[in-house]
């Protein structure tokens, strides 16, 4: 099946929108961030199901897991066994998120061919999140960039608290250009700016972007990573295509949140984001008939259904 047969319309690009993208990167996160703060251990088995059905619907970049230590995220303490067991789909990416040298050593020896490291646009959550002040998270992060890229693999920033920080409160775009420069200039391919707690609006994510495009930062290194607190995901996200920005975070079914930032509900759902790029007539590639069933199927193995309305309106 496809889109057209569950009623969403096949919308032409609108000539009065020129400075949409034509086409749009999802950098599907639902296998990571998704389920890494799911307080039942998921089995592998079901990980690995649920990535293929992720790759079967036309993702085509899918974040499948994360070699942080065990202790801090346990959901995912799988990692080699879920990349080992992994059916890669060619032309694919499978990136895992690395926290330090260790992580990297671990990725690169169960095959991972992508990489992602997390930094913090604030002092209290690098303190946080990484046990680290502001300076010394990138000092870290250094090493591990350097390493991956010598043994040829793409490395993406995380970028957390972009828009607003629950311990200091807005964040100036001045300081996120900053930290964001950092880690392109330390080797990263691309950084990704999330709203970790879910506090942007779409005034604050143009005001951001135009500060990157300021200093002369390519918007086409730039993606975005929204959390739905406030219910503004979406429209956040319409702002940045409207910026520019063509590589979007989401997560199937809106699964996820952030185990350290205990206000921050799911992510921006795959499902709710694939519907409006196809209204804009904007090229996605994605399955959204597959994309619902797989996302109503990995609720059944949570034991609660998916909070995207779009998932909720066509798996009815």
């Amino acid at each position: 099946m496809g889109v057209r047969e569950i009623g969403l319309p096949e919308v032409t690009r609108s000539p009065e929108s020129p400075e949409l993208p034509e086409k749009v990167t999802i950098w599907e996160v639902g296998p990571r961030d998704g389920l890494q703060n799911e307080s039942e251990v998921v089995p592998t088995a079901v990980k690995l199901e649920f990535v293929n059905r992720l790759n079967a619907a036309g993702l085509p970049v899918v974040e499948t897991t994360s070699f942080v230590h065990p202790k801090w995220v346990p959901q995912l303490s799988d990692a080699a066994e879920v990349l080992d067991g992994l059916a890669r789909k060619p032309g694919v990416r499978y990136p895992a998120l690395v926290p330090n040298e260790r992580g990297l050593e671990r990725a690169l020896s169960a095959g991972v061919e992508d990489v992602a490291v997390f930094a913090s646009a604030t002092e209290s959550f690098a303190e946080r999140n990484l046990n680290s002040s502001f300076d010394q998270q990138f000092a870290a992060f250094r090493p591990v960039v350097r390493k991956a890229l010598e043994a040829g693999v793409r490395v993406r920033g995380y970028l957390s608290m972009v828009f607003g920080d629950p311990w200091e409160g807005p964040v100036s775009a001045e300081r996120v250009v900053s930290a964001g420069r950092r880690l392109l200039e330390m080797g990263c391919d691309q950084i990704s700016l999330g709203d970790t707690i879910g506090v942007a609006t779409p005034g604050q994510v143009e005001a951001v972007l135009r500060a990157f495009r300021a200093a002369d930062v390519p918007i086409g290194r730039i993606g975005v990573h929204f959390h739905d607190t406030y219910g503004q995901a979406l429209a956040n996200t319409y702002a940045a295509l409207r910026m520019g920005v063509s590589t979007v975070d989401s997560s199937a079914g809106g699964l996820g949140g952030c185990p350290y930032a205990g206000s921050a509900t799911g992510n921006l759902a795959t499902e709710d984001l694939v519907w409006m790029l196809q209204g804009l007539g904007i090229e996605h590639g994605v399955d959204l008939k597959m994309l619902v069933d797989t996302s109503t199927w990995m609720g059944e193995q949570l034991g609660k259904p998916s909070p995207s309305p779009v998932v909720k309106a066509l798996a009815r």
